[in-house]
């Protein structure tokens, strides 16, 4: 699931490595048996190499996280949530192609 870009988090280390992280960060939210999440994690993979140095890009699997995952309300998969300064800008459900998500993401990530 992860690339060399892409960070694993779980409930224990999302606060550190999302909310208290400088920067925007987009949280995959994920599950290894949705077939779409698994699609989009090299888009994903993609995304954060081309983005390193104006976005973080984490996982984090719902199954084994289910706090966080119910703390944000996250009922379908894939989505993703894009942090800045501690709180969720916006919310992104579905998989997209790379170019989809990447003019999204090239609005709301200066």
């Amino acid at each position: 699931m992860t690339g060399p870009a892409i960070t694993q988090v779980t409930d224990d280390t999302f606060a550190a490595e999302v909310l208290d992280a400088p920067g925007p960060v987009l949280v995959d939210f994920w599950a290894p048996w949705c077939q779409p999440c698994l699609k989009l994690a090299p888009v994903l993979a993609e995304l954060a190499t081309d983005l390193g140095d104006r976005l973080r890009v984490v996982a984090l699997d719902v199954d084994e996280n289910p706090d966080t995952t119910q703390a944000y309300g996250v009922v379908s998969l894939p989505t993703m949530g894009l942090f800045r300064d501690g709180q969720l800008v916006t919310t992104l459900v579905g998989a997209r192609p790379k170019p989809a998500l990447a003019a999204e993401l090239a609005a709301l990530v200066p």
